[in-house]
């Protein structure tokens, strides 16, 4: 029996209740078997009951489960930290530990206007973002944030900070292609930073991938080299949001390292627990510290759980799991597999518009008309329609913004873990395919989609 006391996303639906997961297969109460195509929120990074994981967490919290830390340290919080140095690019170097993404993209955009700060420049307090981006639901968090849907509700609370275009090519808002676009959508950015003022931007923030906001859309080659290069040109730090796309997801650690471009501060998440606990982090380079160092000595941030040392062991075990196992590189050969096999799909069925993605992050577009790329009308509610067909089949997969503005559009985001076998991905493909018959041939029967 479910609780109506439970605070749950949809009031009125009834969810069903959990029982076990295995790998990348999650079971309910009565016994019906669900192939997680999305790692849940693209977090179960490693898959679902891993028995190594379980081991490392008994055995830290028979030890100590909480300090609090500005009491105490402890060895897994150390050692995790030192972890996190040496898998990162460059000198980032230095980590503060969080509880969730929109924690550690709130503590980047904190930590980005004190460094201005501690320098003795006070009036650098905004931080430049892109139309087409999703950086968390706290109020500093979605004021970075880009998302029509999730800001509506709150945008007399918010800043005005999101301000260029995405690197969307499927749609190019410039009404071009690459590389005759110039990559007018980087470029774009140095228009935002003369019209706002270089003397007030701390930073500009983006998703090395788009995930939820734009259904995994990835930039051209080019593009984060421009944008380094302009905040460079005009004293602006640049944060990456790795919160999806951390920890092997996208085929490299992290994604930046696609394009050998070295962030300021960099936030992570979800895949770094892997959903065994929650976790997240900041991390900052050397240059960034070094005025907060000599200066107040001091971050001005902090959280009750930050760097809970139960958390951190389990961050630490999930991190060696994923390297013992090769999962960075299975992440890259299973996602072109998936790839390949979407693309097939998306060749036979026209309601597919666009697939895009890197390694086990790839996103699927919906369209009417797929020559003139015409979304569906927001009525139909399709991405939900298809998510839901999807569940009853036996699939999970991730809701996605797309389209122009975000808006009117239709997208899912498929990320199994990097786990995943490619008996699996073929069986994930089918339920795939399944969903998308079924899905088209109901809108065509009631006149919505073109037989």
């Amino acid at each position: 029996m479910q609780s109506p006391k439970l605070i749950k996303p949809v009031l009125n639906r009834d969810y069903p209740t959990i029982s076990y997961g295995n790998g990348v297969f999650l079971y309910d109460t009565n016994g019906k078997k669900y192939l997680d195509g999305s790692s849940g929120a693209v977090t179960a990074n490693i898959g679902h009951g891993n028995p190594e994981i379980v081991k490392v967490m008994t055995e830290q919290a028979q030890k100590i489960s909480f300090v609090y830390r500005s009491q105490f340290t402890s060895e897994p919080a150390e050692e995790l930290a030192e972890k996190m140095s040496q898998i990162s690019q460059g000198d980032l170097n230095s980590t503060f530990f969080v509880n969730s993404g929109s924690e550690a993209t709130e503590t980047a955009m904190k930590i980005a206007i004190q460094y201005w700060q501690e320098r003795g420049v006070k009036g650098k307090n905004k931080i430049l973002s892109r139309w087409m981006s999703y950086h968390g639901i706290t109020i500093g968090a979605l004021s970075m944030s880009g998302h029509p849907a999730r800001r509506s509700r709150f945008v007399p609370l918010l800043e005005d900070y999101p301000t260029v275009s995405p690197p969307y090519c499927y749609r190019c808002p410039f009404h071009s292609t690459y590389p005759d676009c110039q990559l007018m959508c980087a470029l774009e950015l140095e228009k935002a930073i003369k019209r706002v003022g270089q003397e007030h931007i701390a930073a500009f923030i983006a998703e090395p991938i788009i995930g939820a906001a734009g259904a995994a859309v990835v930039p051209p080659s080019n593009y984060y080299k421009t944008i380094k290069e302009i905040c460079n040109r005009y004293n602006i730090l640049f944060i990456a949001d790795e919160v999806m796309t951390g920890f092997g997801r996208t085929g490299k650690m992290f994604a930046m390292e696609h394009w050998h471009v070295q962030p300021d501060i960099v936030a992570i998440g979800k895949g770094m627990g892997a959903g065994y606990t929650p976790i997240a982090a900041t991390l900052v380079s050397d240059t960034v510290m070094e005025p907060i160092l000599h200066g107040s000595k001091q971050i001005m941030s902090g959280h009750t759980f930050s760097a809970n040392p139960l958390s951190a062991a389990v961050s630490l075990a999930v991190i060696n799991y994923i390297e013992k196992n090769q999962l960075i590189f299975k992440s890259e050969k299973m996602g072109n597999y998936l790839f390949k096999k979407l693309k097939k799909l998306q060749n036979k069925y026209s309601i597919i518009g666009d697939v895009r993605g890197k390694g086990l992050l790839i996103g699927v577009e919906f369209v009417t008309d797929v020559i003139n790329k015409l979304p569906f009308h927001k009525e139909v509610d399709l991405t939900n329609h298809i998510i839901g067909k999807a569940f009853s089949n036996g699939l999970i997969v991730y809701p996605a913004s797309s389209g122009v503005e975000g808006i009117e559009g239709d997208a899912i985001l498929i990320a199994p873990p990097l786990t995943i076998t490619s008996e699996e991905v073929e069986e994930l493909i089918s339920l795939f395919e399944r969903t998308i018959l079924d899905v088209q041939n109901e809108l065509q029967v009631n006149g919505i989609f073109p037989a």
